[in-house]
């Protein structure tokens, strides 16, 4: 009888055991997979509340399935007194491990109040914007010049308020040195900065943390520019007149100097590589510009005759291939027009009146380009 009720407690325990494990290996599914939310949320934590609380009302407006679930996976993973106060967009199918992460973390997902700084450029502008809980759109609250006398008090307000997100835009094609000293008029960073290598620093948008160094922020952009060179170049054209990275790199950033249309990149990038290989000068503008502003600034004005022949590292117009460095830092599009330019035999390309470019393989007919292109400048502006 003993060895009955002995075997039968170990079947008992043992598919104890295998429901545990099944429950245990269900409830970690359901913490790490797809949520319910299907529109994104903005969900505050109030400062001084408790997992109880946040689990309870997480629930209750729909962002995780089970309240219990979510508390006891936030205390295994140590989360549950770790909560930072906030607003926090909660994006559509967030898991429940997805949204402990944010409210842990703070910063980078907080939703209600962002100010972002867009690196252009011509100047750097600050934006704060305010989340409609009605729309979950952001809303303008107020713009400026970073480094104005006058700020306005929809700035200050919302800085004030500590779960302010913060953002960083750098447009393609500024330089490193507008990035570097837009981080240094951004008072919530610390540390000093040097300008890093022209070119190397991607242009994205990069999450800011009140408090981090100004350095994190140039190493986060180095490295994705990195990443973005190296995969650039594994797929390039073989046939190219480029023997390195780098030299792929500086024709990266003349493209994107010269055109913004993203879809003739690769018909300027065409023009170049042709002129390489044909052992012409490029006699590209904006390397004349590099070569006068060394990238601090714009020039703001149109180059004169001797600015054109004057002799710097950088002027095509006087020096044979490409320049030693590049002038700007490139976009992806521009990476990828220098190593897939298009097939064409065009040699010259003028500005066509309407924001592209006019290609040509003579120069008779680039000629007759530039021809009408001064006929536009010279015409007068209408009302």
């Amino acid at each position: 009888m003993w060895r009955a009720l002995a075997s039968n407690m170990l079947t008992f325990l043992a598919v104890a055991l295998f429901l545990a494990a099944g429950v245990v290996l269900w409830g970690k599914s359901e913490y790490s997979g797809p949520g319910p939310l299907t529109d994104a949320m903005c969900f505050r934590v109030e400062q001084g509340t408790n997992i109880n609380k946040v689990s309870k009302r997480l629930g209750e407006e729909g962002a995780v399935s089970n309240a219990s679930l979510f508390r006891v996976g936030m205390r295994y993973e140590g989360k549950d007194n770790r909560l930072k106060f906030g607003s926090y967009l909660l994006p559509p199918g967030a898991s429940m491990e997805d949204i402990g992460e944010m409210i842990t973390k703070g910063g980078a997902n907080t939703c209600g109040t962002e100010i972002v700084y867009l690196v252009g450029v011509t100047r750097t502008q600050v934006r704060v914007r305010e989340l409609d809980p009605a729309t979950n759109a952001f809303v303008e609250k107020a713009e400026f010049d970073l480094g104005a006398a006058e700020v306005p008090d929809e700035f200050t307000k919302r800085r004030e308020q500590g779960d302010t997100r913060y953002r960083m835009v750098l447009a393609e094609g500024v330089t490193s040195w507008q990035v570097t000293e837009a981080l240094k008029g951004m008072d919530m960073l610390e540390g000093e900065v040097s300008v890093p290598p022209e070119g190397t620093l991607a242009p994205d948008s990069y999450d800011v943390f009140a408090g981090e160094t100004r350095q994190s922020l140039i190493d986060d952009m180095t490295a994705k520019q990195s990443a973005r060179i190296a995969a650039a170049w594994d797929k390039r054209d073989p046939d190219l007149p480029l023997k390195s990275p780098e030299e792929m790199l500086v024709l990266a950033s003349i493209i994107e100097k010269e055109t913004g249309v993203p879809t003739e990149r690769r018909d300027v990038a065409s023009v170049f590589v042709n002129r390489l290989n044909k052992k012409m000068r490029l006699q590209t503008d904006p390397t004349v510009i590099y070569g006068l502003t060394k990238g601090q600034g714009v020039l703001g004005r149109g180059l004169r005759q001797s600015e054109l022949n004057r002799s710097t590292p950088w002027n095509t117009y006087v020096i044979d291939g490409l320049p030693p460095t590049p002038i700007a830092n490139p976009g992806q599009a521009s990476l990828d027009a220098a190593v897939n330019p298009a097939e064409t035999d065009y040699v010259f390309f003028v500005a066509d009146g309407s924001g592209g470019h006019a290609f040509a393989t003579t120069l008779e007919e680039h000629n007759r380009n530039v021809a009408k292109w001064r006929k536009i400048e010279q015409a007068p502006a209408s009302d």
